[in-house]
Formats: C-alpha cells, sequence, structure tokens
C-alpha cells in the first residue's frame, strides 16, 4: 500500500484514537486491543447522504436545461455517435450506451422504450409494446430505432455542447444536450429518489411553442397537459403543476346504444388492462352492474361493457367515474435540477426558462457561426492575396522554414490594412500548405464570390444578433411549421362535476328493521323490508318521541325501539319534505311545521320538537316532492269544546328549518291525528337550466335556462346530425357534444327545416310537429351524407336561396316557408326546394307576425328568446 493510502487511513482514523484511550490503556497487553472501533452512525449519516444525492442529480431527477435524466442523455449521445441514418438494432445502442452509463443494460433499456413511446425523439421499428394496453415491448435484439428529424434538428450541436468525462474516463459525454425546444413539458417525467420525487405532465407540443412565442413577445400564456392516452382533464386545480395541485382525468366513454357503453380514451397512467380489472372489482362489490367487457382494443382503444336489462347507461357512466378507474386524480410536482441542486418550479417558469436558454443557445450559434465565417473571410482573403500577387514565388530562394514565413509575413505587409484581424504565424503556415494545383487552377472571379457570399452571410448574422428575439420567434414557427402537424392536442379540457357516489351506486342491499328489537341491518333478511341501498348510503331515522340522527347502513346495528320512519338519506335535498304534528310535553299544545333535513353530523342525536320531556309525534310524513297533505285532527271530548273535529292544510304552512317551533294547531288535547286528503306539491315545478361546459343539466342556475318541469315534462334535443330525442330532467342524464338546440319540449311547435338529401341530391323544405321518442329520430333521411342547413320554430319563416355553380346569375329567391309546404310528419321527405345549384340559405326577418296571445305569467329567470327562435347554421 503506498504512503499516500496509509496517510489518508490514519487520518480517518484519528478522530476514534482520541475517544479510546482510556480503553486501550486496559488492552495494550492484548493485540487485538490495538484494533481501531469505527461507528457506524457516522458512517451511516456520511454514505446516506451521498448516496441520496447520487441518486438524485445522478438518476431519477430530469435537468432544467434539457429535460433528460442522465440515462435518457446518454442514450440519445450514444445514438448521436452511432447515427449513419439507418435503423440500429436497440440491443447494438443499449451496448454502445453502456460506455456512458454505469447501471446496467436492463435500466437502459426500459429508458430506451419509454422514450421510444413517447414518439418525439426517437424513430421505432417494430414491436415497441403499447401505452394503452401495457403490453411491453419485444426483446432488444428484435427491435430497431434511430433519431428523428426533429430531435437531430433541435436535441444536438457539438459546438454549443459542455462535456465532461464519462464514469470510467475512457470518454467524454454531454453535461447537458444544447436542447433549443421545452423538451421537458412535451415528454413529462416521473422519477422516485431518495425523500424526493419528480412528477412533470406531458403538454401539447404547438401548444408549448405557441406558450414560447407569446413569452417572447411578451404577452401571457397558459399550459395545460396533454396526455398521449388522449380522454378528458379538468385542469381546474393544476395549479401551474407544482406541489398542491391535482388534474383530475377521464376516460372518454361513449354511448353506443341503451345497453351498451365504449371506452375510447383511457386516463393517463392507465392501461386497459388495469381499467378493465378496476370495473370488474366495481361490479363484484355491486357499485356498478355490467353484464360483459369486450376489449376489442387494436391500434385505438375499444372497451365495450355490456349492461343487464333496466339499466340506466347515464347512471353507469357516472357510477364508472366515481367507483373505477375511469376517473382518476394525477398531482403534479414539478421538481427538477438546475445549478446541480434540486427545485421546485412552476411549469409556466419552466417554459420561461426553457424559452430564454433557447435564445441564448440561437445566440451562440449564430456567434459561432459569425466567428467560423469571418476565419474563412480572413483566409480565402489572405489566399487570394497569396496567389493573385504571386507571393509565393519569393520564397523559392529561402532555405529554412523561418525564412519562408518571414517573406511572405514581409509579401502581405501592404495588404494587411484590408484585413479585418492581424495575419498570425499559423494562418503564414496555413499559406505554405497550399498545393501547387490549386495555384494554378486558382479563379479570381470564383474567390471574389465565394468572400461575397461569406460578407452577405455575414450581415445577415449580424442583422439577426441584432434582432434575436424575432429571429427566435421565427425558429419557434418553423418547428410548429416542420413538426407540428404530428401532434394534435389529445386530451380534452373540459369542467368535470363533482359525482355524489350515493347517488350513482346501484342499489346493491336491501335494508330490514326488526321494530321489536330495535336492529336495523342489510342482514336481517327474515325481517320487515324497508327499502334497496347500497352498502355506502347514509339512514334517516326518526323516533316517536321526536328524536332523530343519521347513521350509515351496516350488517346489523341497535338503534333502539320506537322507530317512526326509516329511509335512505340524501344530503343536501331540499324537495323531501318532512310533514308533522307533535305535542310538546305531557298535555302541553299541539304544534304542527313542515320542515327538511338537508345535512347534519352522523350519529348525532337532533330532536324536531321542543325537547320538553315527554313529547310526543302525533303525525308524520315524508314527502319527496314537497306534498302537503290535509289533514283530520280529532280532539279529545272536553266542555266547551265547539269543534272537535276539524280539518288542517298542511299547505298554509312555510317551510322552515328543522328547529324550527312550529305553528300552534291546538291547545286542546289532541286524540287523533289523521290523513284526510293526500296533497299537491308545494314547491311547484323544478327550474332546470343546461350547462354547455360540461354538457349537463342542473338546478343550481348555471348555465341556459330551459324552464320550469313537472312530472311529465321532457327535454327536446336537436342534433346536428338532424335528429331528436327526448330525456327527462334526471340531473345525472348524460348529453353529447353534438347538442344544435336543446329546450323544454312543446308538442305544439312547428319546426321548419331546410335540408340536403344525398338520396335526391336536391335540397328540401319541411314542416313537422316533433313526435315523443327517447330513441334519436332522423328528420332529414338515414343517408349519411345528408346534411342540416336551417331549423327554426318561428311562426311565419322566411327563406333566401342563392344560386350557384352554373346557376349563379340566375337571381336569389325568396320563400314564404308556411305557404310552399304544410305540416306533416318529421317522417315525410317534405317538398324539393329547387331544382338548381344551390349555394346559399339564408333566414329573412318574416313579414307577417303572429297572432297575439293571452299573457303569460312573467318568468323570473331571463330566457334569451331571440336564440329561441333565430335560425341555426353550421
Amino acid at each position: 500500500m503506498s504512503d499516500e493510502n496509509n496517510t489518508s487511513n490514519e487520518e480517518e482514523l484519528e478522530p476514534n484514537h482520541e475517544e479510546n484511550n482510556s480503553q486501550e490503556e486496559h488492552k495494550s497487553d492484548n493485540p487485538v486491543a490495538d484494533t481501531r472501533i469505527s461507528h457506524l452512525g457516522g458512517m451511516y449519516k456520511s454514505w446516506f447522504l451521498d448516496y441520496a444525492s447520487y441518486v438524485i442529480l445522478e438518476r431519477a431527477v430530469p435537468h432544467l436545461n434539457d429535460g433528460l435524466k442522465p440515462v435518457q442523455r446518454r442514450i440519445l449521445h450514444a445514438m448521436r455517435r452511432m447515427d449513419d441514418g439507418r435503423y440500429n438494432k436497440v440491443a447494438n445502442i443499449i451496448g454502445f450506451t453502456m460506455q456512458f452509463h454505469p447501471h446496467g443494460d436492463a435500466s437502459i433499456g426500459d429508458a430506451l422504450v419509454q422514450l421510444g413511446q413517447k414518439d418525439l425523439l426517437i424513430d421505432c421499428q417494430g414491436n415497441w409494446g403499447n401505452v394503452a394496453t401495457g403490453d411491453g415491448a419485444a426483446a432488444a435484439r428484435y427491435i430497431e430505432a434511430r433519431l428523428t428529424k426533429f430531435a437531430q434538428e433541435v436535441v444536438f450541436n457539438p459546438k454549443t455542447t459542455h462535456w465532461k468525462m464519462s464514469y470510467d474516463g475512457r470518454n467524454k459525454e454531454p453535461i447537458t444536450l444544447p436542447v433549443k425546444f421545452p423538451l421537458l413539458l412535451a415528454q413529462g417525467v416521473e422519477g422516485i429518489a431518495v425523500g424526493l420525487a419528480s412528477k412533470l405532465l406531458p403538454h401539447n407540443f404547438n401548444e408549448l411553442i405557441d406558450a414560447s412565442v407569446a413569452h417572447l413577445e411578451g404577452k401571457g400564456f397558459e399550459i395545460f397537459p396533454d396526455f398521449p392516452t388522449g380522454g378528458m382533464a379538468d385542469v381546474s386545480r393544476y395549479n401551474d403543476g407544482i406541489r398542491g395541485g391535482a388534474v383530475k382525468v377521464r376516460a372518454r366513454i361513449v354511448k353506443e346504444d341503451n345497453r351498451t357503453l365504449n371506452i375510447t380514451d383511457i386516463p393517463f397512467g392507465k392501461n386497459t388492462t388495469t381499467l378493465i380489472e378496476s370495473i370488474i372489482k366495481a361490479n363484484d362489490k355491486g357499485k356498478i352492474k355490467i353484464k360483459k367487457i369486450d376489449d376489442n382494443t387494436a391500434e385505438k382503444v375499444e372497451i365495450l361493457i355490456h349492461l343487464p336489462n333496466g339499466v340506466s347507461t347515464d347512471k353507469t357512466i357516472d357510477a364508472l367515474y366515481a367507483f373505477t378507474d375511469c376517473e382518476i386524480s394525477i398531482s403534479p410536482n414539478s421538481c427538477l435540477i438546475e445549478d446541480n441542486t434540486p427545485k421546485f418550479m412552476p411549469v409556466s417558469e419552466i417554459l420561461r426558462r426553457n424559452t430564454d436558454n433557447t435564445v441564448h443557445l440561437l445566440t451562440r450559434e449564430l456567434e459561432i457561426r459569425r466567428g467560423e465565417l469571418e476565419e474563412a473571410w480572413h483566409f480565402s482573403s489572405l489566399e487570394r492575396i497569396f496567389i493573385e500577387n504571386r507571393i509565393y514565388q519569393k520564397i523559392e530562394d529561402c532555405e529554412t522554414m523561418e525564412a519562408i514565413i518571414q517573406t511572405i509575413d514581409h509579401g502581405l505587409e501592404p495588404f494587411k490594412k484590408n484585413l479585418r484581424r492581424d495575419v498570425t504565424r499559423d494562418d503564414i503556415i496555413k499559406l505554405t500548405e497550399i498545393k501547387i494545383k490549386r495555384i494554378s487552377r486558382f479563379d479570381a472571379k470564383k474567390a471574389d464570390e465565394y468572400i461575397a457570399s461569406i460578407e452577405e452571410e455575414l450581415e445577415q448574422i449580424a442583422y439577426n444578433l441584432e434582432n434575436i428575439i424575432p429571429y427566435s420567434i421565427k425558429y419557434y414557427k418553423h418547428i410548429k411549421k416542420t413538426y407540428g402537424k404530428n401532434h394534435p392536442r389529445q386530451t380534452e379540457i373540459r369542467s368535470f362535476e363533482s359525482i355524489e357516489a350515493s347517488k350513482v351506486v346501484v342499489k346493491n342491499e336491501k335494508l330490514y328493521i326488526n321494530r321489536a328489537e330495535g336492529f336495523m341491518g342489510t342482514s336481517l333478511r327474515r325481517d320487515e323490508f324497508v327499502c334497496d341501498c347500497s352498502d355506502i348510503d347514509d339512514i334517516i331515522i326518526f323516533y316517536k318521541d321526536g328524536r332523530y340522527l343519521i347513521t350509515k347502513v351496516s350488517d346489523k346495528a341497535f338503534i333502539g325501539k320506537g322507530i317512526l320512519h326509516l329511509a335512505v338519506f340524501k344530503k343536501s335535498d331540499t324537495r323531501t319534505i318532512y310533514n308533522l304534528v307533535y305535542r310538546d310535553g305531557k298535555g302541553g299544545s299541539s304544534y304542527v311545521k313542515r320542515f327538511a333535513v338537508t345535512g347534519i353530523t352522523r350519529d348525532k342525536e337532533y330532536n324536531v320538537t321542543k325537547g320538553t320531556k315527554g313529547s310526543d309525534i302525533l303525525y308524520f310524513s315524508a314527502n319527496p316532492n314537497g306534498e302537503a297533505e290535509v289533514l283530520k285532527v280529532i280532539l279529545k271530548p272536553k266542555a266547551r269544546i265547539r269543534n272537535m273535529i276539524f280539518d288542517f292544510d298542511m299547505a298554509e304552512l312555510a317551510i322552515k328549518g328543522r328547529g324550527a317551533m312550529g305553528n300552534i294547531l291546538t291547545k286542546y288535547e289532541v286524540q287523533k291525528v289523521s290523513l284526510r286528503k293526500k296533497g299537491v306539491s308545494t314547491l311547484g315545478g323544478r327550474k332546470i337550466w343546461f350547462d354547455k361546459d360540461v354538457l349537463r343539466i342542473n338546478s343550481d342556475s348555471r348555465g341556459d335556462y330551459l324552464g320550469e318541469f313537472h312530472a311529465d315534462d321532457t327535454i327536446l334535443v336537436i342534433t346536428k346530425e338532424g335528429k331528436f330525442y327526448h330525456t327527462n330532467f334526471d340531473l345525472s342524464n348524460h348529453y353529447e357534444d353534438n347538442i344544435l338546440l336543446i329546450e323544454k319540449f312543446n308538442a305544439d311547435k312547428v319546426w321548419s327545416v331546410a335540408y340536403y338529401d344525398a338520396d335526391q341530391k336536391y335540397f328540401y323544405l319541411k314542416r313537422f310537429q316533433v313526435e315523443a321518442s327517447t330513441k334519436p329520430q332522423s328528420f332529414i333521411g338515414d343517408h349519411s351524407k345528408s346534411y342540416l342547413v336551417r331549423v327554426t320554430t318561428v311562426d311565419y319563416p322566411r327563406l333566401e336561396v342563392k344560386f350557384g355553380g352554373d346557376d349563379k346569375e340566375k337571381d336569389k329567391m325568396i320563400v314564404e316557408v308556411d305557404e310552399f309546404i304544410g305540416v306533416k310528419s318529421f317522417k315525410a321527405r317534405g317538398k324539393r326546394l329547387t331544382t338548381y345549384q344551390v349555394s346559399k340559405i339564408n333566414e329573412l326577418e318574416p313579414i307577417r307576425l303572429p297572432e297575439p296571445k293571452e299573457p303569460e305569467p312573467e318568468v323570473k329567470e331571463e330566457e334569451d328568446e331571440d336564440d329561441k327562435d333565430q335560425m341555426s347554421l353550421f
């Protein structure tokens, strides 16, 4: 062992020497006593910190400048060195990369496949697996790869690359690659280090370029994730990609028919196998009901979910989002390496830094190119001077190299003032290396043209350097124009409504009660049946003494005796109204009240009476739509009571909070309260709005007001494909994004439609009244190339028909629609509008006005009558 090593060992052991002096005094006679002791705690502290730092910096976290982890950077560097324009076996790429990466072939192969599946930097050939299905790539010896043209143009430039020695000192590798594009945000990255994790979501190629251009122009921008698996994303809580944010991602589910759902896109990070497993698991637990699943995924995702009879497709879609991996939440964590230190940075700041770095790299490339051109201009000028002035002839008599150099230098002296820099010894040596053949063939005109082209390019470079921001914008636009068409947005940005699991879960249990013993549960199958429920429902229980509470469904639970009412509780339900008559204490007055229970603390007892001891409920009813019945009240016989029996209409009471005392029904003692007559709802119809952003109806005043709906009312939907259908006003309904018109159905309304009939190859006009149908019905025929032109519901519509083609010189035609054709069935073809070639059909203001009608009650909500009456064109 060398002295140097001995010295270092002694220095390491020296701190322990003083600690063990007392031990050595007692053990000096024992040879073993001279062994030094190293405490494990100190060693662990130092080594673990070194290990953690290495994993963070050299393995798991990407660098800000190029957006790559070390293994990815080394793979790309190796592929660049191997690049000859042809595909290379992945096994060869892995072997070549091992010159730079010390962690084995498995980690290189996995990283290479992941890079290839991102479809940006690596051109793949063979079976590289499938992100959608989770299938792995073929063995490395069977698949091939090469760099894409985008990678060659954007990622590499040895002249602007900073280098370091590889792990074994035999090769050089880049510290970071000079990437002139926000690659980190385009590809996304996920890595887990020691005590640190990084998760940046992928973004859209074109949107990143647009944001970079906006930054260079001094404008604001927003960028949101775009996942290769498509689907839909709610980015309202994205929080610029920093910790604490979240992105909800949903699969795209399409209704094929009333019994079949088709999943065409899957959430990012999931595959068809894991998604189907989650659906089967939810079905096994009774959260949803499905008949079977067919996975027809090939090039595109296609998972068909077949439903049993009587199961709602709309409710099943919500249940899939609530109970399966059809909806997941992704938490980004934008951690990266900058200046050899891990940092957390918003994605907008990452884009700004990348864009500024791109400007810096473009500037360096221009400066390097300018230097190369200046050198080329300098030597070309020297060469021309050297040959045209025959300075080479003066060195024929020189016997030494120094004499030759001095002679040439002296010969160049009169011309040095025309050069851009001083003539160096190396310049003169290069002149001596010019071959006689080149001198003999020297063409002064070509030399002047070459120097002129250099000067022209230098002027252009000088202009670009002075206008580096417009030059950078031009570069970004070139990248977008060249490669952007291959990277359209895959994920649709949408706003999601929160789905309450209790509203969409399948009623997979039955609730029973044993009133005598005071038990409730789903396992008491021999006792009294109450209702269907799910295993996540809450149950509301009212007692005869006025107490009530809300508790979870369970197999068997003791709830006590004296149970008056038990049912599934719906949180925030303002339409279920409880009608109550109670006696306050023993012999007290009787009160009547109406109230709703919208939400309370679970398993906490409340009281609907005043809480006086001895209070008792005389009458109770739960009304799902706010019905108010008429009660028959019988008093106990007592002197001087005139009306022993009287009726009371609950509709006279206002609905108040559950804690309200109520109104006095009577001061006398009540013998009996019974139902005289069933009532009607006092809440009126339900007011419904349609939210275009989420394609859902709601009762929360969001979107376009559709009207007030009662039990038998329906919603009419007209699609852009020329079809109509009806739905109820259940808030769980789903609507597609092909809606042209949506409104409350009015059977008396007459629809006027202009359309192109692909069967007859003419434009037709028809008038009809819509019939009730829950299935889509076409009113423009079944030919796939027929299309809708105009649709209106005004009383006396007028159309202007302009002609085109060979008939464009023909005067336009004005059509009074109600005179042109009468009202017929929606299945009728209608009447041909014209035999000439039509270029455009416009709507004109009607001349005749509808007959005056009786004034209708004023509606508080504003309806856009103009929108309702205007034609729609698409």
